[in-house]
């Protein structure tokens, strides 16, 4: 898939590891240990996969979308990329998760004072990679701009992180409404930011930088909404981990719908089964088939897909957007939210 500069996405992926690569190797012995365990998270050690790179790459795609050659605006995808992983060594601590992506997380082979640290090390060095943006030309007030917008990016995540934790270790399950708060703040925003940054270093114009902002956040909201879907009814054959999100009791929008709307004897049941300090095979299966019944999969769907079109009206809505790369953001779209 390839945009009018001839850029395709494993180009855009490529680029942005090679500017990650450059924030995360040392040549001190004393240091090179931390260093180590950031490229091993990062999947840039060879040792295991390395994800998607969603993020940078509709940061980037943005960028192109207005103007052209994305490599300007690679500093600016590596310090997404960086900062979305360094909540991700966090989140492993605090959910206590020994496996990410078939590999053991950092915590579960370096401790936790240590994974604490490297995660701290990303986020440093996310903002590191913000300040070569003024080595490439880009003046103090955008760069000081975009790196507000980080900080409040970053804000909002440890905000909404602070939501779901909380919501984990309460009896009574979150509302609907507030769930979507949440992951408007956890998901949406950084998707959101992403993409915001994207186009505020590729134009000067507030409405166009304000419609990608609300392209990603729409964006955001679908692709968290997806991954609900997929954590329940999900393939492994096709999306390459099993549905788990039941058995472990995670509380995604699913779930917490049918709270509200299942029948009074499948919300009875429902709460009877969650209570359960383990969920065997049967038991995973009769809380699939309650959330079925309460139209729970329907509705999530329902939800996903319309803010997966939101998404798109407000990037026709900008109106500077370039055929061709508007046809590679939707591909990448519409494969991203496929449930």
């Amino acid at each position: 898939m390839a945009l009018s500069t001839g850029i395709d996405l494993a180009t855009l992926i490529a680029d942005t590891e090679g500017e990650i690569l450059r924030l995360v190797q040392s040549s001190d012995p004393a240091t090179a240990g931390v260093y180590e365990m950031c490229r091993y998270h990062l999947g840039l050690d060879g040792s295991g996969s390395s994800g998607k790179r969603m993020r940078p790459v509709l940061g980037l795609l943005a960028y192109a979308s207005i103007a052209g050659d994305h490599h300007a605006a690679l500093p600016g995808a590596a310090a997404v990329e960086l900062g979305h992983n360094f909540s991700l060594v966090h989140d492993d601590i605090e959910d206590h998760d020994v496996e990410r992506r078939h590999r053991p997380t950092l915590w579960a082979l370096h401790g936790v004072p240590q994974a604490i640290n490297t995660g701290d090390m990303l986020f440093s060095l996310s903002r590191i990679a913000l300040h070569r943006l003024t080595d490439l030309g880009f003046s103090d007030r955008k760069v000081l701009r975009l790196m507000r917008l980080y900080d409040e990016t970053c804000v909002a995540l440890c905000e909404g992180q602070y939501m779901d934790m909380r919501a984990a270790d309460a009896d009574a399950p979150m509302s609907v409404e507030a769930y979507f708060d949440m992951i408007g703040r956890k998901t949406a925003a950084l998707i959101a930011g992403s993409i915001e940054a994207g186009a505020l270093l590729a134009t000067d114009d507030d409405e166009v930088i304000r419609r990608y902002r609300a392209f990603g956040w729409d964006l955001g909201i679908a692709f968290q909404l997806n991954d609900d879907l997929l954590g329940i009814w999900g393939e492994e054959q096709s999306t390459g981990k099993e549905p788990t999100d039941i058995a472990r009791h995670k509380k995604t929008l699913p779930v917490l719908y049918a709270f509200e709307h299942a029948g009074p004897r499948d919300r009875e049941r429902l709460a009877a089964l969650w209570s359960l300090a383990e969920l065997d095979p049967e038991a995973v299966s009769e809380l699939r088939a309650i959330l079925g019944r309460a139209g729970a999969d329907a509705y999530t769907r329902e939800q996903a897909h319309s803010h997966r079109d939101r998404a798109l009206a407000e990037l026709d809505a900008a109106g500077v957007v370039r055929p061709d790369a508007r046809a590679s953001l939707e591909d990448v779209i519409r494969r991203v939210i496929s449930a």
